[in-house]
């Protein structure tokens, strides 16, 4: 303890109370507890507000601008530069800033392979934080804690505000990455999940340097070991489609892609509790226990019950825990190669197919585009579903150029000859409004087929507008409801189909547009317009 204490003093904080070191689930609960940090639910989970912070804070990220990283960085609205000189001058009044207090360290990894996991130390200053990454992050031996060397070091001190005139911030919230020096630091948010994706961006960025690919995405094997990836944004259903009874999970949120198979990033789950029943999700239902951070969901004092459809708060509701919490999970968390690669949209014009394959660069432009769309009505006046692009389905997460992960993406389909399928989850026939969103059953049923290689035994034909090979027929399906064209002209008429098809392919040119780095065979496999 006393060579932990050193190393917090190393940091800059010479006097702090107490350091406590990877203490468990119950020492940290009852420490968060003790300070006032939260309350116990009826089920023994720990629940928090967090504040003025209910989600992640986008205009609040930073990348510490330096000669070593310049080059590497795709700067831009995801990647903002600060200079070393402000991020030094944070971390001096964050150091002084927990002079006297309790602290807490966790030491473990990211990254469930130990060919490639990255050895962090996260320093909190409350209890709950320190529980929920303990959980999230891969645990360590005692003879690896007896030997741990951190690789990278994340600061979190919710309670630390920064002043913007001063601090060349944009509020009092401010997530800094520190490349050279090997530093996050994380100041004003008590969200939670800022500490996870920090270390997802940190991971995104020196794994693709030791030739992994890292991934925003969940993923499950099979019984023979095969692996199956699941990409998409929120709402399309990547948590439910990759909790398959007939699979293990392998994790929900972060994994890389070596030449060994499929790795996970963590060794915990965080999912949203919104509308949670126990009848629809049953996993997540079942995790809320001792053991679990829940974050903003709305209790009841006396009863210690949750009302999991309150959004009051926020609609971003969420719990973290173990991944060990789901019953039919891959411990060890990592995997064979991939033979399936799933893109899941949900998309609310109707147009595209709900199954279709796509070629390896077909991949790679979706894989770069991460298309959904939201709802009309949603939002104050929107009245007609909007597009929304997220650059790899995880946009907010990538420090380099799209066109290495979309490079990196597509060798390993080459490799490994992994089949690639793009899945709409959200409504066909019809835009969203006008009829029910896709059958769950049917598209269990198409996933199934592609998951077993059923689905490589049927006829496909080119889809002219959308550029991707839709099959004829899928075991379990009717044979109308692959084919958008043909229910639009049932219900609506082809010309209408035709018109609202064309106005989607459009925004995804348009889209696309924005990546100069792009080489053209990527851009050329993408929706005609």
């Amino acid at each position: 303890m006393n060579e932990l204490k050193a190393y917090v003093e190393s940091l800059g904080v010479i006097a702090p109370k107490a350091v406590y070191r990877n203490l468990t689930p119950a020492q940290l609960t009852e420490k968060a507890l003790e300070r006032g940090e939260g309350k116990l639910s009826n089920t023994g989970a720990l629940v928090v507000t967090t504040g003025k912070y209910t989600g992640r804070s986008p205009n609040d990220r930073f990348v510490v601008d330096t000669p070593a990283v310049h080059d590497d960085i795709d700067w831009g609205k995801v990647n903002v530069p600060i200079s070393a000189e402000k991020f030094d001058g944070i971390y001096g009044k964050m150091m002084a800033y927990l002079q006297g207090r309790e602290i807490f360290v966790f030491d473990g990894f990211a990254g469930a392979d130990e060919t490639y996991h990255l050895p962090v130390r996260v320093v909190n200053e409350l209890a709950s934080q320190n529980m929920f990454i303990h959980q999230l992050l891969v645990r360590p031996t005692a003879e690896q804690l007896q030997n741990f060397v951190p690789g990278f070091t994340i600061v979190a001190a919710p309670g630390f505000k920064c002043v913007p005139e001063v601090d060349g911030v944009n509020s009092e919230a401010a997530i800094i990455v520190n490349f050279e020096k090997k530093m996050v630091l994380i100041a004003g948010s008590q969200y939670a999940g800022e500490i996870k994706k920090s270390v997802f961006s940190v991971m995104n960025y020196l794994l693709p340097k030791q030739g992994v690919l890292p991934m925003h995405c969940s993923a499950n094997v099979g019984h023979d070991g095969d692996s199956a990836l699941f990409f998409g944004l929120s709402g399309t259903g990547k948590t439910t489609l990759s909790a398959d009874p007939e699979r293990k999970l392998i994790g929900d949120d972060e994994h890389g892609w070596s030449d060994k198979g499929v790795f996970n990033f963590e060794g915990g789950c965080y999912a949203k509790c919104i509308n949670l029943s126990k009848e629809n999700e049953p996993q997540i239902w079942n995790a809320i226990k001792f053991g679990a951070l829940v974050e903003n969901v709305i209790m009841d004092d006396e009863t210690r019950e949750f009302d999991f459809d309150d959004g009051s708060l926020t609609e971003n509701t969420r719990v973290g825990y173990p991944v060990t919490f789901i019953p039919n999970c891959v411990e060890e968390g990592v995997g064979g190669q991939p033979k399936t690669v799933v893109f899941l949209t949900a998309d609310a014009f109707g147009v595209i197919p709900p199954i279709s394959k796509l070629s390896k660069n077909a991949a790679m432009y979706h894989f770069v585009s991460g298309y959904t769309s939201k709802l009309a009505g949603t939002e104050r006046g929107i009245t007609e579903p909007v597009t929304t692009f997220s650059t790899l389905f995880g946009a907010p997460f990538m420090p380099l150029r799209p066109s290495i992960y979309a490079e990196m993406l597509g060798e390993r389909i080459d490799k490994y000859d992994a089949h690639v399928y793009l899945v709409n989850t959200g409504w066909c026939g019809h835009k969203a409004g006008d009829g029910k969103r896709m059958s769950l059953k049917y598209t269990r049923a198409m996933l199934t087929a592609a998951l077993t290689g059923e689905l490589e035994k049927v006829e496909f034909e080119l889809d002219p507008i959308f550029n991707v090979m839709v099959p004829k027929t899928c075991p379990n399906v009717p044979d109308e409801v692959l084919s958008p064209r043909a229910m639009w002209k049932k219900e609506a008429g082809e010309a209408e189909y035709e018109k609202t098809a064309k106005d989607l392919a459009a925004r995804f040119v348009k889209n696309f547009e924005k990546y100069s780095h792009m080489p053209q065979h990527i851009v050329d496999a993408g929706p005609k317009a």
